[in-house]
């Protein structure tokens, strides 16, 4: 459809705007959100959406860093109801370039109908998505203004954005789910230990499958201190020839990225059999993610994301094998073995460990962002990210 002539009818639901511009803006999550609950559908459709705006706002390549910022403060302010969506939504919409998609400049200037969705849900659900819009504005545009070719400085560095890209989404769709499942809130404090962990599991695994993507667009997300142990340096690096050492390094992260995904099984078996839905939502990813990582671990020399794309019949196999056995906490299990039988593994609670150590800092962070003392207002204004993936603060 060309760029200019994309459009939904306006004299639809505010629903029914969220169902069908769904697939226009995420494959992935048009194919997993249905498999939820109705009541719950319509809270992670809205949530995902909200998502999808403010990766919209920090993508806009027109707009400079300031006004980028800017507007994401803005858009916070009104996912929390302390400003009109209206005026925000026809201000960022006017200054959208031809280079953001047509779908997500519909969503743009349909931003109040979202809200509108949001503002229905309960208490606690509208609380978890405002929480999780607020730390990925605050935490997303820090690394998206520093994003180099020369990569991110250590894997604690990693860790955080992925918290803030992935795992603040992992906690926001756990309190989504107690909010929906008694059975499930029954495991809150142990599905909140996971929740990190499982967002960084497929984001990880998109970083790593989106590498040389990343870099033709002047940005990469592999830390250096994982590379520069087998001396590569990133700055340079081109994905001709070759070179084993690069193999090496890549391996080792494709060994976290798997811990993080065994901690996203153990997160889904969490949640009660009687919730099929909710963890075939989880299982599709999973199940996916893992097959990814495989093609990876396989094809190391791969110089794009389609070189290791999972194929459409393994995608259909994954989504029947997960759902048929959906229930069967132990044929999961060993479904999921079977499947990344050939990955390395760095261990379970140390990936979930470091997962924790990110969540506790960003939140640190965005406090003193929020309410700074008046001789650091300067000095935290985004000029570093002050943690380590052990939580202490960075020099």
């Amino acid at each position: 459809m060309p760029r200019s002539t994309f459009t939904i009818l306006a004299d639809i639901s505010d629903e029914a705007y969220q169902e069908r511009i769904l697939p226009h803006v995420s494959r992935t999550f048009a194919l997993t959100i249905p498999e939820l609950p109705p009541q719950l559908r319509r809270a992670v459709t809205s949530a995902y959406l909200l998502c999808r705006i403010a990766d919209t706002i920090e993508d806009e390549p027109a707009l400079c860093a300031e006004d980028t910022y800017r507007y994401l403060k803005r858009f916070a302010a009104v996912v929390a109801g302390h400003e009109d969506p209206a005026p925000l939504a026809r201000e960022v919409a006017a200054h959208l370039s031809e280079q953001t998609l047509p779908a997500e400049r519909d969503l743009v200037r349909n931003m109040e109908r979202v809200i509108r969705m949001t503002g229905r849900l309960g208490p606690e659900q509208r609380t978890a998505v405002r929480r999780c819009i607020n730390l990925m504005c605050y935490g997303m545009h820090h690394f998206q203004r520093t994003a180099s070719l020369s990569g991110l400085g250590r894997l604690a560095d990693l860790d955080s954005y992925c918290y803030y890209v992935a795992g603040v989404v992992g906690e926001m769709l756990t309190e989504l789910f107690c909010s929906h499942s008694a059975g499930a809130a029954e495991h809150r404090g142990s599905l909140r230990e996971l929740a990190t962990s499982f967002g960084q599991g497929l984001q990880m695994t998109n970083i790593l499958k989106d590498l040389w993507d990343d870099r033709s667009r002047g940005a990469c997300w592999l830390p250096r201190e994982v590379f520069a142990r087998h001396g590569i340096d990133l700055s340079g690096l081109q994905p001709l020839p070759f070179d084993p050492r690069f193999g090496a390094a890549l391996k080792e992260l494709v060994g976290i990225a798997h811990a993080h995904l065994r901690n996203a099984l153990a997160f889904t078996l969490l949640i009660p059999r009687d919730q099929p839905g909710i963890r075939r939502f989880c299982l599709w990813s999973i199940g996916l993610a893992v097959l990814t990582l495989r093609s990876i671990a396989r094809r190391p020399e791969f110089t794009s994301g389609a070189d290791v794309k999972v194929s459409h019949a393994a995608v259909a196999v994954t989504r029947l094998a997960t759902s048929v056995f959906a229930r069967s906490d132990r044929t999961l299990v060993r479904l999921f073995e079977w499947a990344g039988r050939d990955l390395p593994a760095a261990a379970p609670n140390e990936a979930s460990r470091h997962s924790r150590a990110a969540s506790i800092a960003a939140q640190e962070f965005q406090a003193v962002m929020e309410h700074p003392p008046e001789a650091e207002v300067v000095s935290m204004r985004f000029g570093r990210v002050p943690f380590r993936s052990d939580g202490s603060a960075a020099p």
